[in-house]
Parts: C-alpha cells; structure tokens; sequence
C-alpha cells in the first residue's frame, strides 16, 4: 500500500507539474498518471487502495465543498437570485433531452436508456469547477456580477439533481414504476441538506468561538463532522438529504458568522487540497478502463460535443437578463462544461445492474472524462482573465 501512495503522489506530481509547464491544466496530467499506473496499464496500484478508491476521492471532493463554503459569501449569491437557482437544474435538463434525441440516432438505443446516458453524462464535475471558481473568488474576478459564485452554487446542486435523476431512470430500466416522490425528493433532499448545513455550521462557530482551541483541531473537527454527514446519506439512503450541499452550507454558516474564522481555517483546507488533489485525479484515471477507448470511436466524441452544445444554450438562458456582457456569458457556458468525478463513481453502474445500455454509457463515461475535464479546465484558466472584470 505504501508503494501504492508513494507512486500515485509522485506520478500525479510530475505529470501534473509538466502539464502546467506546457500551460496545459495539471489535473489532465493527474489522469493521465492515474491511467498509466492503474489496473488497465501499469497495474502498480495495490489492490486494497482500488477497494477504497471510491472513499478517497468522496473524501477530496468533501474537502472541496467546505473550502468553497468558507470562501463563499451568500449576499453576493443573494444578489444572482434566479441565474443561481436556474444553473442548479436548468443546463442538465437539456443535456439529458439533448441526449434522448441524439444518442437513439447515433448508437441505435432506446429513448430510456439515452436518457440513463444523459443522467450519467449532465452531470458536472466539482473537482474541475470549485476550485477554479475559488480562485476567481480570491483574485476578485467576476465579483462584481457574482460570477464565480454563481457557478460555483450552481455546480454543487447539479450533481444532486442529476445523481436523483439517474436513480430514477435506472429504476425504470429494472421495471420499476416511476413514482412522483422520485421527483418530490429532488427539491426535498436540498432543502433538509441546507438546513441541516447551516444548523451543524451554527453550531460548529459557537463550539470553536466559546472554546479556544487549536486552528488544526478545529479544521479536524470540521472534516469530522462532514464524514458524519457524507455517512448520514450513504447509510440511510431512505432520508432525503443531500451531504454534499449540507456540507457546503456548513462553511458557508461560519463564514457569515465569522468571516477571520473561516479565513483562518479555509488556508488549513487550502494545503490539504493539495494532496487530495492529486489523489482524486489520479484514483479519477485509475478507474478509467482503457480498452473501452478503443471501441468508443469518433462517434462518442461528436455526441458529447453536441450535447454540450445542450448545456451551454441551458446555461444561456439561465443567464438571460443578467445584465452580462457578452464574454461574461460565453465565460459561464465554457465554465459549467468539465466533467470527471460523477462518471467515474457512477458511469459503471449501469454495467454492473445488467442494463442493455451499460456499455455504451461507461465507454462514453471514460470519453467525457478524458475530453470534457482539461477543455474545461483549460478553457476557464484561459479566458478568465479575458472575459471578467477584476475587482482588486
């Protein structure tokens, strides 16, 4: 295991680190450390850190999601209002039909298993889009409009919406009846996770306010209680209840209780992210399973392409009456593109529940990988700085 660890840091780091040097995103060299030494390739990685790769990079993201909490100032998402509640559904809405009306044309499948793809493929990758977003946060780009803010909410929720969805529509393909509450704990499971977020929150700045203790303890303490949380939803899927957003909101409620608190600890999450970076992207293109490239085609590219083409006009009008400018719009439609970590937890799903559309959905699952996470990491680290203002 230990030579496992050695070689998924070092690999991460010296790709990552050559990616960067040829102004390509470093996480694009992560995945590609992680397919070379994977199980498809190299097969270097020890068994029992594969077993638990799925827990490691929850794990990353978890650390995400309080950074983005803590960094994110909820009267500036206040003042978006609609566009931010609009990009937490809208652009995967028509992602999926984009995909129900093209991948039936281009892979000979059914309406119902397209629209399983759709689910699989809509959804967005936090672990690309939070932490650019917090770096627009932090070097004041986009604040004037709430720019980075609200994509960065936006990203957060679309996952829950999407994940729901793909729940539903597997249901269907094992013959079960699709039932009105399937849709009802959509907006449920937000809500009680926001709730609770912000009660935990509450809590958590009057526990480290009341009791001085050390910075790391309470950056322990924090990462503690969100695996707490992440467990409440695993363990006791019947309770509407989305962690990750609860999460979120725990950092969110510190920060607007105390805003030198949540400075102080979002610098501990900041050093720990860089580790759980590089084990995330790495573990991401160790999953990636190789041979499938290989029967994927051009097809699979032109079809991710064109749905994308879906989310982006999804984004659009979400954004319509913003006051925007045109490159602020065509910065958000580059920026809610990339995906990884929901393809790779759940692009084999399908597969593994014996549905007709299982292969086609994990071969276009590792292409929507390895194509829509550097483009868009690339294409926020390169527009950015053309598209938005910066407020210094």
């Amino acid at each position: 295991m230990l030579l496992s660890i050695g070689l998924i840091i070092l690999s991460g780091l010296l790709l990552g680190t050559f990616c960067k040097k040829i102004r390509f995103p470093s996480l694009f060299g992560m995945i590609i450390a992680g397919i070379i030494i994977g199980p498809h390739v190299l097969n270097l990685i020890d068994s029992s850190i594969l077993d638990v790769s799925s827990e490691i990079r929850r794990i990353a993201l978890i650390i995400i999601l309080i950074r983005a909490g803590l960094k994110l100032d909820i009267s500036v998402l206040k003042k978006v209002g609609r566009p931010a509640i609009l990009m937490c559904f809208l652009p995967a809405c028509l992602e999926i039909i984009g995909m129900v009306l093209v991948a039936p044309m281009m892979f000979g499948i059914s309406r119902l298993d397209a629209a399983i793809l759709g689910t699989v493929i809509g959804a967005v990758s936090p672990a690309v889009i939070v932490p650019r977003m917090i770096k627009l946060i932090d070097e004041g780009y986009g604040k004037d409009k709430g720019i980075p803010q609200m994509i960065l909410a936006g990203a957060s929720v679309d996952d829950v919406f999407v994940i729901v969805m793909f729940t539903t529509f597997t249901g269907l393909a094992q013959g079960n009846d699709l039932s009105i509450m399937s849709f009802v704990n959509i907006p449920v499971s937000i809500i009680i996770g926001i709730i609770i977020g912000l009660i935990v929150g509450y809590i958590l700045y009057k526990w480290f306010s009341n009791i001085k203790m050390n910075l790391i303890i309470m950056t322990v303490i924090m990462l503690s209680v969100s695996f707490l949380l992440s467990t409440i939803e695993t363990k006791f899927p019947m309770i509407p209840f989305a962690s990750l957003i609860g999460i979120m909101c725990m950092g969110i409620m510190v920060r607007r209780k105390d805003q030198d608190m949540a400075l102080k600890m979002s610098g501990q999450y900041d050093k720990l992210w860089t580790v759980a970076e590089i084990f995330l992207f790495v573990l991401v293109g160790a999953s990636v399973e190789i041979n499938y490239l290989k029967e994927a085609g051009i097809k699979a590219v032109l079809l991710i392409l064109i749905v994308l083409l879906f989310r982006m006009v999804g984004v659009f009008i979400c954004i319509i009456g913003t006051g925007m400018t045109f490159k602020e719009k065509a910065f958000c439609m580059i920026a809610y593109t990339p995906k990884a970590t929901v393809q790779a937890a759940i692009g084999g799903l399908p597969l593994a529940m014996g549905l007709p559309c299982g292969e086609i959905v994990l071969v276009i699952s590792v292409v929507a990988i390895l194509l829509t996470a550097p483009m868009g990491a690339f294409g926020i680290d390169l527009t950015y700085r053309k598209c938005l203002n910066q407020d210094n």
